[in-house]
């Protein structure tokens, strides 16, 4: 682990992929077509994962982050019956991730391979894989909002900007009062906090509001497709980046676009960092055609649009959450690279992208009505203490250390304390990533993933969606066990702890629900023990084809 971290962080000589920029090819990287009995456990995983997306689906209607008004499934008959029964709706919502969790894991082993005696790995087409995510997502998306109540505020604060209020200066309970419709399913601890998000993502609530009115329901349907747009874009870009740097494209898509926290909070969930991640990694993949030409030819008009391109998606990116912005940093020195490397170069490609950058910000600023009133509300996520935040934790440990010792709640005194530390260390990683693309160390797309995964990590607020910042990136260029082992177990941990209403239940319905789900997967486990791959064998079987020609 060691020798990864000192080669991440630009302490070793360059790998040999480092400074790859053009798009791979051949079976080597992208491996061989599955065997028969492959492609036949391959459609039996698919169905496995559908199966469970059915069922959080159908247990969303009574577990899922339901509004407080407007539920269409309230007092109907059939469908309104998962809400009259808690612990079986929540049961089935857990068997369901436990489910979708199990049949992602169990089509890495196509999607990642195993080199054989035979040949480069076999893996499964990207066709195959599309297939496969579209139809885990399919259920989700005709489903309630699940995990999250982040959609609510996102419609208070849209109908806030639609009537020319400023989201920035004042809370839905001020703006729309506290009896309002939108007001009343947004979470008690936002109903006074001014919008933190940016003027581009409000901008286009804004019009959703135009759209839906006041119809919760409508408002949060026309959202997801806006999510949806965005996981389109990131699996667009992932496979374009992974062969940049000598990645499988299937199976960056695996770990990044089939991952079960983008299934569960981007798509289930609907969080706007679906919109953010996808303009920003099209925004990468289109500057990184400016500094990595496939053709050396090209003219100097056609890569300088194809920059521009790139650094106005990264700067819209932006206008969704700020923290995307960090992109535009990773190609500056990748381009500054290739224009010799020195300081001359590093200014010359801050230059040409930090005025691009604030032509598209002060743009979309000022277009949007908004103004630049999204710089004062940055710090809002850090009035929540997250336990998945490194800085965080410390400082609550330490807290409830003193008050077992009996010397007093100290915690606000040592988040102080931590949380700055925490940021020093963030910026030094960043600018070490930085120093290692200028020199070739690190591939950008690598150094991107590695800033983003310290920054998140360090962030005074950890959500689980947050990791998705990092690992979309990492999944385009990370391959070695040392990375993947600890994001597969930690997104298919995570997966299963937070509660799809998106606050809390009794403890005794947890309880019950857990032991439920425990008993239904493991015999399901039992029934397909002979249908499924849930051992791992040595070695892919050879085709038939290849016997006979051995």
């Amino acid at each position: 682990m060691g020798r990864w971290f000192r080669r991440a962080l630009g302490l070793e000589a360059p790998s040999p992929r480092a400074d790859v920029g053009v798009v791979l090819h051949g079976d080597e990287i992208e491996g061989r077509g599955l065997a028969p009995a492959e492609t036949t456990a391959l459609h039996r995983i698919r169905l496995l994962g559908a199966t469970g997306a059915v069922l959080m689906a159908v247990g969303a209607l009574g577990a899922g982050a339901q509004p407080v008004l407007q539920n269409p499934v309230q007092g109907v008959r059939a469908l309104g019956l998962a809400a009259r029964m808690p612990s079986a709706a929540l049961t089935a919502t857990m068997t369901g991730t436990a489910l979708v969790i199990l049949a992602w894991l169990l089509l890495g082993r196509f999607a990642i391979g195993r080199r054989g005696t035979d040949g480069p790995p076999r893996r499964l087409s990207r066709s195959q894989l599309d297939r496969t995510l579209l139809l885990w997502i399919i259920p989700l998306v005709v489903a309630p909002p699940m995990f999250s109540k982040d959609v609510y505020s996102y419609l208070a604060q849209s109908e806030i900007a639609a009537r020319g209020l400023d989201p920035y200066a004042i809370g839905p309970a001020g703006a729309l009062g506290v009896d309002h419709v939108l007001t009343r399913t947004v979470p008690s601890i936002w109903r006074d906090t001014p919008a933190p998000y940016g003027p581009a993502f409000l901008w286009l609530g804004e019009k959703i509001t135009y759209l839906t009115g006041e119809n919760i329901v409508a408002g949060i349907f026309v959202h997801r497709l806006l999510a949806l747009v965005g996981v389109a874009l990131i699996v667009w870009a992932l496979p374009r980046l992974a062969r940049r740097c000598g990645v499988a494209a299937v199976s960056a898509l695996w770990l990044g676009a089939a991952n079960p926290l983008l299934l569960f909070h981007l798509v289930s969930g609907i969080h706007n960092e679906a919109l953010m991640l996808g303009l920003m990694l099209a925004g990468v993949e289109l500057a990184l055609r400016a500094v990595y030409p496939e053709d050396e030819s090209s003219s100097r008009l056609r890569l300088a649009g194809w920059l521009a391109a790139g650094t106005a998606l990264v700067a819209l990116s932006s206008m969704v959450k700020v923290p995307s912005l960090l992109a535009l940093g990773f190609v500056g020195m990748a381009l500054a690279r290739k224009w010799g490397g020195n300081i001359r170069a590093v200014a010359a490609s801050a230059a040409v992208l930090g005025l691009g950058s604030a032509v598209v910000i002060v743009a979309v600023s000022w277009g949007s009505g908004l103004g630049l009133g999204w710089t004062q509300t940055l710090g809002t996520a850090t009035e929540v203490r997250s336990w998945m935040s490194i800085p965080t934790l410390l400082g609550m440990g330490t807290g409830l250390g003193g008050v077992l010792l009996g010397l007093g709640d100290h915690t606000t005194a040592v988040l102080s304390i931590t949380r700055p530390i925490a940021a020093l260390v963030a910026g030094f990683i960043t600018v070490r990533m930085l120093l290692a693309v200028l020199t070739g160390r690190i591939h950008p797309v690598g150094a991107l993933g590695v800033s983003l995964g310290a920054i998140v990590l360090l962030f005074p607020v950890v959500h689980p969606w947050y990791l998705l910042w990092a690992v979309i990136p990492l999944a385009a260029w990370a391959t070695r066990p040392v990375f993947r082992i600890p994001t597969i177990a930690f997104s298919s941990v995570v997966g299963m702890m937070l509660m799809p209403n998106g606050s809390e239940y009794q403890p005794f319905i947890i309880v019950q629900a857990s032991i439920a789900t425990i008993v239904v997967v493991g015999l399901i486990i039992v029934a397909t023990r002979s249908r499924l791959p849930w051992r791992l064998q040595e070695r892919t079987p050879p085709r038939p084809a290849e016997t006979a020609d051995a």
